[in-house]
């Protein structure tokens, strides 16, 4: 029965020191983190502003690959209903590009003059 309990409590001492060992391996390995004057709001800006910008990149290669094929079609196509489908497409695909890229323009440009709800001008 005593060996018993000697083999608790050995037990008992390992799993205690294993556990303040990872805790503080755990704190030396914490790496602080400055909040530079930053809000939540202003990370979120940023955040919006780096995928617009990857959104905008994608998207123009994106319409000037399919503008490309609506005007080969457009040229080549022997067929009026053809012709008349891609021209719409093209029109469909300017519209669409200057819609996406006029929003960038009211993030980017439009936003600083009305901060926090309040125009600044």
């Amino acid at each position: 029965m005593k060996k018993h309990n000697e083999k608790g409590r050995q037990l008992l001492v390992k799993g205690y020191w294993s556990m303040i060992g990872a805790i503080c391996g755990f704190m030396l390995n914490i790496q602080p983190v400055y909040a530079a004057n930053t809000t939540i709001w202003d990370r979120f800006t940023d955040i919006m502003r780096d995928i617009y910008g990857q959104v905008a990149g994608i998207s123009t290669i994106v319409a000037v690959t399919a503008a490309a094929v609506a005007l080969l079609v457009r040229m080549i196509s022997r067929n009026q209903r053809a012709v008349d489908e891609a021209t719409s497409w093209l029109k469909r695909i300017v519209v669409g590009w200057i819609i996406l890229n006029s929003l960038g323009f009211i993030v980017a440009y439009l936003q600083p003059l009305v901060n926090g709800g309040k125009y600044n001008g």
